[in-house]
């Protein structure tokens, strides 16, 4: 038997839950440079300008942070005029949208953001940097003149990290000189980071660079999966899972080397169908291994389970009080009973090595688990659960499994299962928060991703109703608007027994890209957006850094360019996809069209050395070299390379032994006739 983690209810088959273990996971700090404020929550929408700092449109701060910068720049008493407008534009800077990364350097954070200052770096990322010497400028204006706490104290450590108290007042008599000043507090804005000139940061206009030519892709594999894990040794192996419950441990074939995917389908490395409730909307959604899966042997699978067909299928309803929801009032649907389908996220493990069972989904740097939900479904999220504080569902959660309570604190916390909170999710600043939420106001999430270059940038695609298709960056925090939104437009539920969230009541964080349904397909609602990945793979340069995605039905990829680079703005092409002549498994073609058949695309993969998959109803395929496709890349380097024919050898990994631990099981709630 698994070790049940985690379990709640959801309402109606439009229901996904996926997980993320990554061992890239968000940083503590951001490691790149969209737009993203210190405490790590996206800038707000601003209606007005700011009455102190001269912000408006986006910024990190709302009108009473603007308040406290104003009472803290009047209890320094600066009396020279022109040290004072340059003071109160350094604290001011604490609004900037790119406010974490100004005042975060090596994940120290500072008392004021770093002062750009004559060292300009070939690799700057602003227009203006080299113009003005702004460290320079304010050791200049300010060096003789009284400020009272000033944020320029040295700190212990003699840098620009908090600063000690001090009698002192004059920069004059807290450094020796103006070079002692600068390089505390000055430096360059590079590539990976930005520096602040006394105004808000603006980044080059690098000028959109045109759309590749086309994705070539090869075909390693004929089965149909729902989703692909890299193994966490670093090897050339990845696990493949089904919707039915099986997991497969499979070898992958270097690019080029004419070979397929080694998997033996009568062997899996765990079968859990019989577990497991498979559905056309249900079933094993997804799996995540522990980043140090080859020393304690933990691995986690996310799905549904039936509870009147299986004894251990049991757990809270997500309809319950705490989000003014009654079960009892709910229909039943085919006959199925309101909380007999479960969400459930189950922790294995592979070997005798750990010690007990642990919980759930894991980020890139921080080490814990995300996983994400849907809104339970019913059309139009009718009792409103996505933008529910107090509801699991329509979100993205973030939860600690290595630290695990004992039961009794479990009880007393009131946590659906086997893992405890993070201190700095987003509950410590906002109390209305269930503890384990990390991003709220989703519909229903499907394939998030970490940037292996910028962990910070965290994506996810959420299908949409029957109008708009996303792709998200998210942020500690974010409510991304459903279901007063779908998408950038205003929704207008059909049924609210649940309540209504006025738009004027929230501000949401709109896409950064995405499609309307009538772009790829005239018919309402066949529409169902694919989350993908960064391409960071050198196999075709051409698409390196760009985002791709998919959807579902329509056949269609799209590749993503952010300019200006680290800016969060996106621009979007929907590009051409072929079959490498020389695939190892024969592609079929659409009648009339060089495009590859790939039928239903459910997800995209990367291997270890970063290559990007397209798991789809076809098969499995992979993103090759564009001259194999005769498309155009003046970045690849053609050489000729023999032809080699396909190999296949033998899966060689050995049975396991699983000794499974339940770590989250939850209810899901069936509601039908709400649509």
């Amino acid at each position: 038997m698994a070790a049940i983690l985690y379990q709640f209810g959801v309402i109606e088959v439009l229901f996904a839950i996926i997980f993320l273990f990554s061992n890239l996971l968000l940083l503590p700090y951001p490691s790149s440079s969209f737009p993203l404020c210190t405490d790590s929550r996206a800038p707000l929408a601003l209606n007005t300008r700011l009455k102190f700092c001269s912000y408006n449109g986006s910024s990190c701060c709302n009108s009473t942070k603007d308040s406290q910068l104003q009472k803290q720049f009047q209890a320094m008493k600066i009396s020279n005029p022109s040290c004072a407008s340059l003071l109160q534009s350094v604290l001011c800077a604490r609004c900037d949208p790119f406010s974490a990364k100004l005042f975060t350097i090596d994940s120290v954070p500072r008392p004021v953001p770093l002062l750009c200052n004559s060292t300009v770096s070939t690799n700057s990322s602003q227009s203006n940097q080299e113009k003005n010497d702004f460290c320079s400028k304010v050791w200049d204006t300010c060096e003789n003149v009284s400020i009272l706490n000033s944020p320029f104290a040295p700190s212990l450590q003699g840098q620009a990290g908090a600063p000690v108290k001090s009698n002192f007042t004059k920069l004059t008599e807290l450094w020796q000189s103006k070079a002692d000043f600068c390089n505390a507090f000055g430096g360059a804005s590079t590539d990976g980071s930005v520096c602040y000139d006394g105004e808000p940061v603006t980044l080059n206009e690098t000028g959109t660079p045109s759309a590749p030519h086309g994705l070539c892709l090869e075909k390693i594999g004929n089965g149909s999966y729902l989703d692909m894990v890299a193994h966490p040794d670093g090897s050339n192996r990845a696990f493949f899972s089904n919707q039915q419950g099986k997991i497969w441990l499979a070898t992958i074939p270097k690019v080029g080397s004419g070979g397929t995917l080694e998997l033996d389908e009568s062997n899996p490395f765990i079968d859990l169908t019989d577990e497991v409730h498979f559905d056309t909307a249900f079933g094993m959604m997804g799996i995540a291994f522990h980043p140090n899966f080859a020393q304690n042997g933990r691995f986690f699978a996310s799905f549904n389970c039936d509870k009147g067909k299986s004894p251990g299928c049991a757990g809270r309803c997500s309809c319950n009080s705490d989000v003014n929801c009654d079960p009892s009032k709910l229909g039943t649907d085919n006959g199925a009973q309101p909380c007999q389908y479960q969400s459930v996220i189950a922790e294995y493990t592979a070997n005798g090595t750990a010690s007990q069972p642990s919980l759930i989904l894991f980020g890139p740097t921080d080490g814990y688990l995300y996983f994400m939900t849907g809104d339970g479904g019913g059309g139009g999220d009718p009792y409103n659960f996505a933008q529910n504080k107090k509801s699991v569902l329509g979100k993205i959660m973030r939860l600690d499994v290595d630290n695990i309570p004992s039961a009794a604190e479990i009880n007393k916390l009131g946590l659906w299962g086997n893992y405890s909170i993070p201190k700095d999710n987003p509950f410590s600043q906002d109390e209305e928060l269930l503890p384990e939420i990390w991003a709220f106001g989703l519909r229903n999430p499907w394939r998030c991703s970490f940037d292996l270059e910028r962990p910070s940038y965290f994506m996810c695609g959420d299908v949409g109703e029957d109008l708009y298709e996303e792709v998200d960056i998210i942020s500690k925090g974010g409510n991304y608007g459903w279901r007063a939104y779908e998408g950038p437009y205003p929704f207008n539920p059909k049924s609210s027994p649940g309540g209504n969230t006025s738009v004027n009541s929230i501000s949401p964080i709109f896409p950064v890209m995405g499609y309307n349904h009538s772009e790829v397909n005239k018919k309402i609602g066949s529409a169902s957006i694919m989350g993908g990945y960064f391409y960071r793979s050198n196999t075709d340069p051409c698409m390196y850094g760009r985002y791709l995605y998919a959807d579902l039905y329509s056949g269609a990829i799209w590749a993503a360019t952010e300019d200006p680079e680290n800016s969060g703005n996106f621009s979007t092409s929907s590009i051409p996809f072929g079959c490498a002549r020389d695939s190892p498994i024969q592609c079929s073609t659409v009648p009339e069209s060089a495009l590859a058949a790939l039928g239903y695309t459910f997800s995209f993969g990367q291997d270890n050395s970063k290559d990007i998959y397209l798991l789809t109803s076809s098969g499995v395929y992979r993103v090759v070299p564009p001259s194999r496709c005769n498309y155009t890349c003046s970045k690849e380097k053609v050489t000729a390379v023999a032809s080699l024919s396909p190999t296949i050898s033998p899966s060689s990994h050995a049975k396991l032994l699983i000794s499974p631990v339940i770590l989250l099981s939850a209810f899901m709630l069936l509601l039908l006739g709400l649509a």
